[in-house]
């Protein structure tokens, strides 16, 4: 161990005495360093982004349409119209038991929601509790979400969506508590939908909706189909084979063919969460290989300055020899210097590329690309590529040392 210390000594005696070399080894593996990390930290960011802004409108889920049938099946001929109720929801939740949620959804637009002389004309939409967890729809603090007992009593309580709620009463204002007029009725606000990233939508963006219990939207507008119906999966991978599953359940009850697909139009987010990873993998590599191209050149000037190293140090290397200094020895001499420059360049690296990640992430550009973001995959990455690349570095030069004629040497 006392050997060991005394090498790492005089190895940095030596970078020391050569000032100018060594800055100019160590600023190729400093950039290097830099950008492998920067660059996959932005690809990690990257992907939580995409991530964030698909999962607005809820994870795994699947939003159903009814429609009509496109192709005649067992006498029945083509376009009649499938009408799904609440109980046909039901039905499908027993049916395919991999759904982990399933709530009906009832839209309507034509009535007027106000507050005295504010008047706004949303999507009312009529749903069932577990409707908020699948969507996201998260309660601003004081107030909640539909729950099972609203339900139950046909209470007329409404949730808002943060935007129609500033308009009727107003930002930084209370509305818990208060009352609403949907139409002619008046009902209690429980709650505020938290603000989220939502990009995508197909009836209205859920900080613009008032949301009822589905029993309530029923009893007073006598809905009886529902408009569209959302399930959820427990696993997104299982996406597709629920999918095909309920079209194989809901055809044996409606009789039409499973292969219709015009009888029910799904729209699948699984496949966004899909398209994400695909993506986002792809793009990472994309960075890695740039990084790693980019700290490649900074090897590639390390291992040249460790061969004019072994050039300059030839007659060190034969005195070494000669007194009883092995090939090993001399082979791991020069590796250990490699790895030295290489984790001192390293740690400069990092530090230089962990305050820059602190400088973009206080940007405003987490919509657009997400904030930058060290986890331990970027870490283990540049690690693996740091030690890959410092080993080779060194390898060569100091095999070329370790094998040295000792004679030649002395002559130097």
């Amino acid at each position: 161990m006392r050997l060991f210390f005394d090498r790492i000594l005089e190895i940095l005696k030596y970078l020391r005495k050569y000032k100018s070399r060594t800055a100019m080894t160590l600023f190729g593996i400093i950039w290097g360093t830099q950008t492998v990390i920067l660059l996959l930290a932005f690809g990690v960011g990257v992907r939580k982004s995409m991530s964030k802004n698909m999962h607005g409108m809820g994870e795994g889920i699947a939003i159903v349409w009814p429609g009509a049938t496109s192709i005649p099946f067992e006498g029945y001929g083509r376009g009649r119209p499938i009408r799904i109720t609440h109980e046909d929801c039901e039905y499908a939740r027993r049916e395919v038991p991999e759904i982990l949620r399933i709530s009906p959804e009832y839209h309507k637009w034509d009535l007027t929601v106000r507050l005295k002389d504010k008047i706004q004309r949303p999507n009312i939409t009529g749903c069932l509790p577990e409707y908020g967890p699948m969507r996201n729809n998260w309660p601003e603090a004081g107030g909640r979400w539909l729950n099972e007992k609203d339900e139950a009593d046909q209470r007329r309580v409404a949730f808002l969506g943060y935007d129609l709620k500033n308009f009727l009463f107003g930002e930084g204002k209370e509305a818990i508590g208060k009352y609403i007029y949907i139409g002619e009725i008046p009902f209690q606000v429980i709650g505020v939908l938290k603000e989220k990233t939502q990009p995508s939508s197909y009836a209205a963006r859920d900080k613009d909706r008032v949301f009822i219990p589905a029993s309530t939207f029923r009893s007073i507008f006598g809905y009886r189909y529902v408009s569209t119906f959302v399930y959820q999966v427990a696993n997104p991978q299982m996406g597709e084979p629920v999918r095909d599953k309920l079209y194989r359940v809901m055809a044996k009850k409606f009789k039409f063919d499973p292969k219709d697909t015009e009888t029910l139009g799904i729209w699948d987010t699984t496949y966004s969460d899909k398209f994400i990873a695909d993506f986002t993998t792809g793009f990472n590599i994309f960075l890695g290989a740039i990084g790693t191209i980019t700290l490649i050149v900074g090897g590639i000037g390390l291992a040249n300055i460790m061969y004019v190293v072994v050039q300059e140090r030839t007659r060190e290397i034969g005195i070494k020899r000669s007194v009883g200094a092995r090939r090993r020895s001399i082979l791991g001499e020069f590796i250990l210097e490699a790895f030295i420059i290489i984790g001192i360049g390293a740690f400069i690296g990092l530090i230089q590329a962990l305050i820059l990640i602190k400088i973009i992430s206080l940007m405003p550009i987490e919509d657009y690309v997400g904030h930058p973001e060290l986890n331990l995959n970027v870490a283990f990455f540049t690690i693996l590529i740091l030690g890959s690349i410092g080993f080779l570095s060194g390898f060569f030069p100091a095999r070329k040392a370790s094998r040295l004629n000792v004679v030649d040497c002395l002559r130097q």
